[in-house]
Order: structure tokens, then sequence, then C-alpha cells
């Protein structure tokens, strides 16, 4: 028996009211449902759930995905359209950090307090803010999808407020320790040459591990920066690897660095002991990153250097570019920095002498 729009008698006796919440993934319809024993009081409940729900769809949208569900379509439409290593990146950071605190909220349900609190859990976590913003410059790129396909019509996540990120001084190596790092290295030879190449170059790991023989021009003194080698996630939940060759960081990654005349002569003197189109090599394969680093701690451990990493090769080659008095644009170009106030933002410290040198010039003015 049915009485009214969408509510009828069930076989058990009571009255059971039908109503819109919104549209599924596939476009067919989301149902909800409630239930009383009398027609009135079922009547009263649906027009107010009706009345809520189109002001509901006409202040958020309408989509009743759940958020994990429309990740996961998300994440098949961009896959081959971003690096592997990207997509990776994407995946976990959803899966670990996003999906278990919210996944399960509808598109249309989500507020600004649904992302406050999950702030909140990262901050239990001891994720720091640097983190957090990688994290959350994912999920807005995927409301932002959803926005675009009218699934969803305004994103709470955009207002978010992370905490304060504290900014962390960059440690690089003193001209002493890097003296003796460089040493330990060449006496190393060929598991060696990658520290003093990254000294010298400022390369990343994963860039030295994709350098090849046609990437080095001997005559023009060029490294010429194309590719990345990394090993990247396949799945949270296998914990499965995989190393992917691939194009660099970003655009400005693609770079020409100049080779110092010591730099040229050891890599002219390893290229002969070398087999293979790749610089840096282990059983004919090129040299992945994790060996790599596990070289680099050997040699930095038999020098006595604790508490440093690889990428602090980097760091330190930007400092003494700094401290050379380089021009900034330069330096960044060589680091393939997006944008020179990237690298006047990383590096303003390692800059302090120059400041102490532009006093002194000011006084001996004055004077």
């Amino acid at each position: 028996m049915r009485r009214g729009e969408n509510i009828y008698k069930r076989k058990d006796g009571r009255w059971e009211g039908r109503y819109k919440k919104g549209y599924k993934a596939n476009g067919q319809i989301k149902y909800g449902y409630i239930y009383g024993k009398k027609l009135g009081e079922v009547r009263m409940k649906l027009y107010s759930l009706k009345n809520y729900y189109h002001t509901h769809q006409e202040t958020h949208g309408a989509a009743c995905i759940p958020l994990e569900e429309w990740g996961n379509i998300w994440l098949q439409d961009i896959q081959y359209q971003i690096k592997p290593s990207t997509y990776s990146s994407y995946h976990y950071k959803l899966t670990k950090y996003v999906f278990p605190y919210i996944g399960k909220i509808f598109l249309s349900d989500l507020t600004v307090d649904s992302a406050k609190n999950i702030v909140e859990q990262w901050e239990k976590q001891g994720l720091n803010p640097s983190t957090m913003q990688v994290i959350l410059r994912v999920i807005n790129q995927c409301l932002t999808s959803a926005q675009q396909k009218s699934h969803l019509k305004v994103n709470p996540f955009q207002s978010v407020k992370l905490p304060k990120r504290k900014k962390q001084p960059i440690r690089s190596l003193t001209k002493k320790e890097q003296k003796k790092l460089e040493k330990a290295a060449l006496m190393e030879k060929s598991t060696g040459l990658p520290t003093y190449l990254s000294l010298y170059t400022g390369l990343r790991i994963g860039e030295i591990a994709a350098l090849r023989w046609e990437d080095i021009d001997f005559d023009q003194n060029m490294i010429y920066v194309k590719h990345t080698y990394q090993r990247v996630s396949l799945s949270l939940e296998s914990r499965a690897t995989q190393l992917i060759f691939g194009p660099t960081k970003t655009e400005s990654g693609v770079r020409s660095i100049p080779m110092g005349k010591t730099l040229r002569r050891y890599l002219i003197k390893h290229r002969r002991q070398s087999k293979g189109s790749f610089v840096f090599t282990s059983n004919n394969r090129p040299m992945e990153p994790r060996l790599l680093t596990y070289h680099f701690h050997r040699i930095r451990k038999k020098c006595g250097l604790e508490k440093i990493h690889f990428h602090q090769l980097r760091h330190t080659f930007a400092t003494r570019c700094l401290e050379a008095q380089s021009d900034i644009l330069s330096v960044s170009a060589l680091l393939g920095h997006a944008s020179t106030k990237l690298t006047l933002d990383t590096y303003a410290d390692s800059m302090i002498e120059q400041r102490i040198e532009v006093i002194y010039r000011m006084e001996s003015a004055i004077n």
C-alpha cells in the first residue's frame, strides 16, 4: 500500500519513507530510508529529511561517493599523466594518512571540521608541518578534480590552516669535513666517486644513479642532467617496490652542469674501467640509490662523520658556491630549482659570510 510520495506500508505493519540523498559514482541515485509505526510520524520525518538534503545538495553538491572511493577513481584517472614515482607517492599518502580517518565520509558531507580532525590526527602521529603540507596538497588536487566533475561544490580543505612550520637549519659540511670526506671517497675509487661527484655538482642521489655516459660531454666539459632512477612503492599492503628510470623531479631539474678539471679527470679514469651505458653500475645494471647510500655511509663512517646523509652533499655544494660569491641565479640553475626564491629560502643561512662582508664594506665606505 502506498500513501503520498515515496511512503509505503510494509508487510511487517510499519511505514517506510524513502528520500534521495544524492548520487553514487556511477550516477545511480543514493536513497535513504526511515521507518515508523504511524503514517503521520514517517511523513513528518520524511518532509524534514527531504528539505535537509535539498538544501545540503544546493550548498555542498549531491555526490554520495565515499572519499576513499573517489580518491581511487581519481588516482586511476591520473595514473598515466604523472610519473610512476609521483603516482606511488600520492597513493601512499592517501592510503596511509587520509583514508583511514575520513575515507568513509561522502564527498558532499566533507566539512571544515573533517579537515581539522584529520590535521589533529597527523599531529598525534608526530608528522612535521612540511609533511602535512605535502599530504594536504594531494587532497586538494583530488577534491579539485571532484569539483571539476560537479561532484563537489565547496572544497573545505582549501581553507584549512596547518601548524606553523619550524624552519630547520640546513647542515652543510664544513670545508675541513668536506676535505676528509673527499679523501676517503677517492680512496674507494669507483664506489666513492658518486660522493665526490655530488660534492662538486650538487646532483641528487637519483640523478647520479641515472647518469649515463652519453649525458657527459668531455669535449665541452658538461654534465647533462635529464633523468632520475628511483625505487618506488607499489602498494602499502605488500610493501613491494620497483626501480623506475624516468625524467627528473621537475622540468627545471633538466639542466647542464659544467665539470671542474679534477672531476673531469676522475670521470675519464673511471670510464676506462667502466662497462655499459651507465656511469655507475652493479651487476651490469644502474647502481640503485640505496646501494649508493650504503657506500656513502661506509665512507663517512671511516672519516668519523656522524649524523649526516647523502642529500647534505648537495647542500654542501650549494654552500660552497655561495661562499665563492656566486650569483644566486647561477646557483639556482645548477641546483635545478624552479625559482631563485626557493634557493634563497633554502640557503639564506649559508650566505652569512656575504652579509658580514656587506657590513664591513659599508663601514669602510662611511669611514
